[in-house]
């Protein structure tokens, strides 16, 4: 199903959450995970998703891992898991 707009894509979003995750105090680095993978599924870019996770980032219990967790999954999955790419050799 496409997503006509944000108002559509956010509904999308709180219904994934609430199937991977459920609330912010059972958000772990596992269920993050499965939460991006399946916003991918849904076409919606993984990275807003995470933007609209870190909102509430002081509800979620061991934030840090939570977010390295997340971190590490953009990383591997999406081509633009690092906004700025430098290679060593640009540096000398």
């Amino acid at each position: 199903m496409p997503i006509e707009n944000n108002h559509s894509s956010q509904t999308i979003i709180e219904d994934i959450w609430n199937d991977t995750c459920g609330s912010w105090q059972n958000c772990t680095e596992k269920s993050i995970q499965s939460f991006l993978t399946q916003c991918q599924e849904n076409n919606i870019d993984p990275q807003y998703c995470m933007g609209w996770v870190e909102q509430h980032k002081e509800q979620i219990p061991d934030w840090q891992s939570v977010s390295k967790g997340s971190l590490d999954w953009i990383n591997q999955h999406t081509s633009t898991g690092s906004p700025i790419s430098i290679n060593n050799q640009d540096l000398r």
